[in-house]
């Protein structure tokens, strides 16, 4: 029966293999929803393969509880009368037999190693699979601490599953945040360590099934805590690590060394002048400081949307059906609305439809890799950490629908595509983001655009191809807007100014996305070919 089963998933194996073979393994899988999708594929084989085996391991166990049982049967039945039972020659026999070829039958049963052929399987799937790296792993890891800065969210509410006090998911296991809390230490990262191991720590109390050892917990967290300076706390932490392990060698030798640093420090200890102990410059409230924010924080607060614009700007934005003398849409005006007067930033409604969008979606997934920057020095393309999504380039012949597209960015901007770049579509990963940046390429950056030919990006047209449930908003610090994502919506401002000097103000950034699937798709337009239809100004910063 085991052997069946084994046929079975090696049948099946083989057909997916087969089946799945032209998609290929890919890489930093947690840099694309999309691609992450497919991980549901490759764990409901897992599962598959699992129960397979376990089955295969109760019908052995099965198998062995029979011979036991007739083994149980016949002994018990000798063992009533001996000298009986074995004066029947063929008792005597059956004992010869049970106790030969019967029990070679189970040793053989008994060292059968029935999950080897189940791990030759998966082995074979990890090939052609989707399969995550430790990589992926880091990067989830490094991606849900950013949505907790962020976003500001609690370190408990996000281990009950809960993201700005809404239920998505069930809680973590205190393995769970240890893990998170390890991910942090190995980059290095110890106050994200501190939080999830303490985390951890309180949910190992709790735990009736231990899911981690208490002993790593606080060897994780005594030196993390030391490191972010509590070195009290780091020493209380290891005398409780040494009551659990006395020989921990590492807990010991850092225990000595924790001592000499309380010893010293106490010696060294610097007083203010009138005798308390001195302010440290971080510790001032931002108010007393009489300073601008600084754009990181600009930036994460507009991503929790805390900024509302004053009603002196809001109030001479407008709204308008327009045709912005287009032929064409005449016929089919758009609906154009003012997010911001200077920088001009418009949004256009219902601009790419559904089917373009599923087209769109469908052409860029096999051609998805991980989304660039372009080095300032060097113009070459590279990957950054700073930037989280994977993307493909699409030409306007892979599908009538992407033409489409592109010529309704020509009919509503009044410039030529001939120059733009192809249409790029972006997918972003767990907590995805793309940090404050520039569109266009500033003077010390002279070899950026320069294998084109065709000049700086002139403007940019950034379509919505999903919503999101929360978070992945388009912000401009310098200005303070945020625009969130509107399925068939489209954001259009130009980067430079007509003098073609770049616009600061345009610096803007994608917020890390907190819960749904961010897609949108970009055309950049450039400066050749633009002459007659934006012509230059006489001055720096002309509109």
């Amino acid at each position: 029966m085991a052997i069946s089963i084994l046929q079975k998933l090696a049948w099946a194996a083989s057909f997916i293999l087969s089946s799945w073979m032209i998609t290929g393994v890919q890489t930093e899988l947690y840099t694309c929803l999309a691609d992450m999708e497919e991980l549901l594929e490759t764990e409901a084989l897992l599962i598959r393969t699992l129960n397979g085996y376990i089955q295969a391991e109760e019908e052995k166990l099965q198998m062995l509880r029979r011979h036991a049982a007739d083994y149980a049967r016949e002994h018990e039945e000798a063992s009533e009368d001996v000298q009986s039972y074995l004066s029947n020659p063929i008792n005597a026999y059956l004992l010869v037999k049970r106790l030969t070829t019967d029990w070679k039958e189970v040793e053989t049963q008994m060292v059968d190693d029935v999950g080897k052929v189940f791990i030759q399987n998966i082995t074979k799937f990890r090939d052609v699979l989707k399969f995550p790296s430790d990589e992926d792993l880091n990067g989830a890891a490094v991606a849900l601490t950013r949505l907790q800065d962020t976003y500001k969210l609690d370190t408990a509410s996000v281990a009950r599953g809960e993201l700005n006090g809404i239920q998505y998911s069930t809680e973590l296991s205190a393995g769970d945040c240890f893990e998170l809390g390890r991910q942090s230490y190995n980059n290095g990262d110890y106050y994200h360590t501190v939080l999830w191991m303490t985390e951890a720590l309180q949910r190992y109390e709790d735990e009736n099934n231990k899911t981690t050892t208490k002993s790593d917990i606080l060897e994780y967290l005594a030196f993390s805590t030391y490191k972010e300076g509590n070195v009290h706390r780091a020493l209380k932490l290891t005398n409780e690590l040494l009551d659990i392990v006395p020989s921990h060698q590492r807990a010991l030798g850092n225990k000595v060394y924790y001592l000499q640093d309380i010893e010293k420090a106490s010696k060294e200890q610097k007083r203010g002048d009138d005798g308390t102990a001195a302010v440290q410059s971080d510790q001032i409230p931002v108010a007393e400081n009489k300073q601008h924010l600084p754009e990181r924080d600009v930036y994460e607060m507009h991503c929790r949307l805390e900024h509302i614009m004053p009603a002196s700007i809001s109030s001479k934005l407008k709204c308008r059906y327009t045709s912005n003398g287009n032929a064409f849409l005449r016929l089919a005006r758009v609906k154009e609305e003012e997010a911001y007067l200077k920088p001009l930033i418009l949004i256009y409604h219902d601009v790419i439809y559904d089917d373009e969008i599923e087209t769109i979606k469908k052409l860029a997934m096999p051609r998805f890799k991980r989304a660039t920057v372009q080095n300032s020095k060097t113009g070459e393309l590279e990957t950054a950490n700073y930037r989280i999504s994977k993307s493909a380039w699409l030409r306007d012949d892979y599908h009538p629908h992407v033409a489409a597209v592109n010529r309704r960015v020509e009919d509503i901007t009044g410039l030529t595509v001939n120059t733009a770049e192809e249409l790029q579509v972006v997918n972003y990963g767990i907590g995805g983001h793309y940090e404050p940046h520039f569109d266009f390429a500033r003077k010390e950056e002279s070899n950026a655009f320069k294998s084109l030919g065709t000049g700086n990006r002139i403007a940019t047209f950034l379509f919505y191809m999903s919503d999101v449930s929360q978070g992945g908003a388009t912000v401009f610090p310098q200005i303070n807007v945020a625009l969130r994502p509107e399925k068939g919506a489209a954001a259009f401002w130009y980067n430079l100014h007509r003098s073609g000097e770049g616009d600061m103000d345009t610096r803007h950034a994608a917020c890390p996305v907190l819960t749904g699937s961010k897609w949108v798709s970009n055309k950049w337009l450039h400066e050749r070919g633009q002459e007659f239809k934006r012509p230059c100004g006489l001055t720096f910063d002309t509109a």
